[in-house]
């Protein structure tokens, strides 16, 4: 490639020569026949956007608010476990990308940095922790409290994976987390982390959990509780009425159930089941600032994209990880302009054509 990356799947492209091939499939698959892998990315194309015209749009803002937070654009980073597989800024240097873009970052349970050493390598900057509820719950409740006393404004509990789903780029591959990669929840679980499968790492996932414990985990919990692994509007709904404050429509990438919907499919859906009484987001397949306001204008308040990031950061550090979320901002402003929206409170679903109802 003779000139900078344009846009997100330039990154994605360099990213591939860039890693291992077991760290890179390890990011980039899927499970099983990874229909759903690639279903995420195409089926927002099926929501056709429809412009308004004669509308005054000298002054497009991509800003919004998120849980009360104010963000400067409606995308969010997503957990995305091991980032210093990726690059040695790691967690701390997505979370000051993040910050720097004026938006959220969310840590997960499984990064290769702890809470407290992301919030300190990172200038202050609203961010959020991704729980996994591990077997032993002493590990889950440490790292909670810690990101607690950290100042991350919000808990992210992810409820699709009792168990890793079947990923055969891994075994293919036979990966595992290379040696000098540490996973402190991991290591704090079962004494170490080099040589673990993903396969591994989900065994130790508390297989137990009912709504009762979402329930009870929420109440205790000092911070707003979003749900993240929604597929079915009934989940939604009853998340909403034991005490989410936000649900997350995700597939986990693809990673988890192959052969399930896109999340594209599931978001409208979702939405109109919860009806306003709590914020919805979504994850999967975002690539383009047009999906982002195809998710908006189904009732999204927003969207978080995590192989994009994760991508940016591989090929360039905290600056590639900056770029790629400046990316995204630029194509969602020219998109609202050419939408005739000047705020992101007017993508609602009349910027939609018929066929994407």
């Amino acid at each position: 490639m003779t000139s900078d990356p344009c846009c997100l799947a330039d990154y994605e492209a360099l990213a591939v020569d860039l890693l291992e091939p077991g760290p890179h499939g390890y990011f980039a698959g899927g499970a099983g026949d990874e229909r759903t892998l690639r279903a995420n990315v195409t089926a927002w194309g099926d929501h056709q956007l429809l412009p308004r015209v004669l509308v005054d749009v000298s002054g497009v803002s991509t800003a919004t608010t998120v849980l009360g937070t104010d963000v400067a654009m409606p995308v969010l980073v997503a957990p995305v476990a091991l980032q210093k597989m990726a690059h040695p800024d790691g967690e701390a240097g997505m979370a000051r990308a993040a910050a720097a873009a004026g938006t959220i970052m969310t840590l997960s349970t499984i990064a290769t940095s702890t809470p407290s050493e992301v919030a300190a390598g990172a200038p202050p900057a609203p961010r959020w922790f991704q729980v996994y509820v591990l077997a032993d719950r002493g590990v889950t409740r440490a790292l909670v409290d810690e990101a607690e006393a950290c100042g991350y404004e919000a808990l992210v509990l992810t409820v699709d994976a009792p168990r890793a789903g079947r990923r055969e780029r891994d075994l293919r591959s036979g990966f595992g987390v290379p040696p000098g990669i540490d996973m402190p929840a991991v290591t704090a679980a079962v004494g170490e982390t080099a040589g673990i499968t993903p396969a591994g790492f989900f065994s130790l996932m508390d297989t137990t959990l009912t709504w009762d414990d979402f329930e009870a985990f929420v109440a205790e919990s000092p911070l707003p509780v979003l749900i993240k692994g929604i597929h079915h509007p009934d989940d939604a709904r009853r998340a909403v009425e034991r005490g989410a404050a936000g649900v997350v429509v995700s597939n986990h990438g693809g990673r988890q159930l192959d052969n399930v919907p896109a999340t594209a499919s599931l978001l409208g859906p979702v939405v109109d089941a919860v009806d306003g009484g709590a914020e919805i987001l979504v994850d999967g397949g975002i690539r383009r600032g047009t999906d982002v306001c195809a998710a908006l204008a189904l009732g999204a308040r927003a969207v978080l994209v995590g192989r994009p990031a994760l991508w940016g950061l591989t090929v360039g550090g905290e600056a590639g990880a900056l770029r790629v979320l400046q990316l995204l901002q630029a194509e969602i402003e020219l998109a609202m302009t050419l939408l005739g929206c000047a705020t992101v409170a007017d993508l609602t679903r009349d910027r939609l054509a018929a066929t994407g109802h």
